[in-house]
This record gives C-alpha cells, structure tokens and sequence, in this order.
C-alpha cells in the first residue's frame, strides 16, 4: 500500500511466508487425522482472512453513505477514491485533524452502531505490532488471549464503547461484504 508522503507500507517476502506457513501448521493441527484437501483448503481460507480486511470494504460504504448524507459529496467522492490508493485508518485519522469535533465525533459513535470494527481492529493491530506486517488473521482471533487483549485494549483505548459488543462484531467478520477486486 502506497502512503500519502509517497512511501511503501508493507511487509517483506519473509514475514509473508513465515504467517502463512503459521496459518497452515495451525489448519493442519485443526484437522488432525480429519485431514482431506477440501478441508484444508476451506479452513486456510477462513484462518488466513485478515479482519481487519474483512470489515474495511463495509466500513467504506459506511463512511462514504455518512458524507452522502451530511450533503458531503466531494468527501463522499473522496472515500471512494481515496480508499483505492490509501489505507482507510490513516485517512479516518486525517479527518480527526482536520473535521471539526463535533462532526468527527458523530462520524464515530455512528459507526459503532452502522458499520464493522474496522477502525477498533486496525488501530489494535497497529498498537500491538511493529512491523509492516498489519493484519489480524482469523486464526489469531480463534486465540481466547487475543480477544482478551482486544476486549482491554478496546475497554481502554474507546470507553465510551462496549467491548462485548465490538467484541461479537468482530466475531461475526464472515459476514461482511468483500470487495472483488
């Protein structure tokens, strides 16, 4: 992913294989002596999803309908564009600098009941790794810690939110719509 300063956002060949090759041992440890290929190959593709991919295509239309509706075109127009070229959160976080409060504000609380926990998710990843490497695969999500650490980052980080709510959101990723590319 291209940045806004012209810089490359993403993680190298190495860490690529090293999360994929995790996820396969993890689906081959589900299927123990239950392995067949159709297994395998349904299960690496629910454990290799990202979430945080999984909710930004309906957390787009989200922000793009909340433009729309504020009579916003050009920002609606913006999202659309915008979205092909840049990560979603960094342009959410552009708009917290430069949106007024009040509107921002709305922007979010409203999003918690409209839209998917793409910007939960993304910022949990973010604050939790340093690498490039920005995803949280649904076999990460399978691990009763991380939702832990999610639920204390969420109760910590977005107050005004309830956790278990997000919490159930994220666990109902599946259903988001993806976009076809």
């Amino acid at each position: 992913m291209q940045l806004a300063d012209g810089d490359v956002k993403g993680p190298g060949l190495e860490q690529i294989i090293e999360k994929e090759n995790e996820v396969i041992r993890f689906v081959i440890d589900k299927l123990q002596d239950g392995f067949s290929l159709e297994a395998f190959k349904n299960l690496y593709a629910y454990f290799s999803t990202d979430l945080c991919d999984a909710t930004e295509f309906d957390f787009i239309i989200y922000l793009y309908l909340f433009f729309d509706d504020k009579e916003l075109p050009a920002m609606a127009e913006l999202i659309k564009w915008g979205t092909l070229h840049l990560v979603t959160y960094d342009l959410v976080m552009e708009f917290k600098k430069t949106l007024k409060k009040s509107l921002f504000t709305e922007l979010i609380e409203q999003a918690f009941e409209k839209a998917p926990p793409y910007l939960q998710l993304y910022s949990f990843v973010t604050h939790n790794r340093r690498s490039p490497l920005l995803c949280l695969a649904a076999m990460e999500w399978d691990n009763v810690e991380t939702v832990r650490s999610f639920k204390e980052y969420v109760e910590l980080h977005y107050p005004k939110l309830k956790s278990t709510t997000l919490i159930g959101q994220v666990n109902n990723w599946s259903s988001y719509r993806r976009q076809a590319y």
